[in-house]
């Protein structure tokens, strides 16, 4: 075990403050999830961040703290995490919410694809697939595009870059929740073109600070309210080096 019996409870404290239950068998796959995360990163890169207490509050917390805002009430839904790194927020979404999660993990670097298939086989994550793909070519393929009901990107890339990577997965009706650092509303301005040129709709930005900690998140949720031009995205590397303005 990674985490301590306290630290457990803490999580589950921590998450109980945000409207989420989690029960022993979650609690056992957080740890395990960790476990392997921490052992994985010492050959490769996958978190600067490696104090378990740090890896609770801004990996395990910090992901799920939009759990509420985007699931709930029972319905299946079909995710896809673009650009999911060592799985945030993916995997600690469909632990918490694992009957209505239908869970697509997507990374540009086929090591972590290769640590992701390890931990959902690991902790047995059904309706869970990790592929190994760019967004601006995923977003293309009629498998892919415009099917899922939700979208999620806690990637470090503006929000203008970030729609155009996230929205054209989004089916009309659906939404795009991007995690953003505190203080986005500039960001968040500058993607309003973006925003509406991909169909998209400005529906919430929710400011809100992880339960017992002074870290701050920002989760913007955008609705999808029409279709993404056949345009976009854009080939590879250009949304970060161009985005919409």
């Amino acid at each position: 075990m990674i985490f301590s019996e306290s630290q457990l409870q803490k999580l589950r404290q921590k998450a109980g403050q945000m409207g989420i239950e989690l029960d022993d068998n979650m609690l056992h796959q957080y740890d395990t999830f960790t476990a392997m995360l921490l052992e994985r990163n010492k050959v490769m890169n996958l978190t600067a961040i490696t104090d378990p207490d740090e890896v609770i509050d801004k990996h395990l917390a910090d992901s799920i703290s939009a759990g509420p805002l985007i699931l709930g009430g029972g319905r299946k839904r079909r995710m896809i995490d673009v650009g999911t790194g060592a799985g945030f927020p993916g995997i600690p979404l469909k632990i918490a919410f694992d009957r209505e999660l239908e869970l697509t993990l997507m990374d540009s670097l086929n090591k972590r694809i290769g640590f992701l298939q390890e931990v959902k086989d690991r902790l047995g994550l059904s309706q869970t697939k990790a592929v190994h793909a760019r967004a601006e070519d995923l977003a293309r393929d009629k498998a892919y595009r415009e099917k899922f009901d939700i979208c999620t990107s806690r990637a470090v890339a503006n929000l203008s870059t970030l729609c155009e990577y996230c929205l054209p997965f989004v089916k009309t009706g659906g939404i795009f929740c991007a995690y953003k650092a505190p203080g986005a509303d500039k960001e968040v301005e500058e993607a309003k073109k973006a925003i509406r040129l991909l169909g998209g709709k400005l529906e919430k930005v929710e400011n809100l600070t992880l339960p017992g900690t002074q870290i701050g998140r920002t989760l913007v949720i955008i609705k999808k309210i029409g279709a993404s031009p056949r345009i976009y995205p854009r080939k590879a590397g250009t949304p970060s080096k161009d985005p919409i303005h």
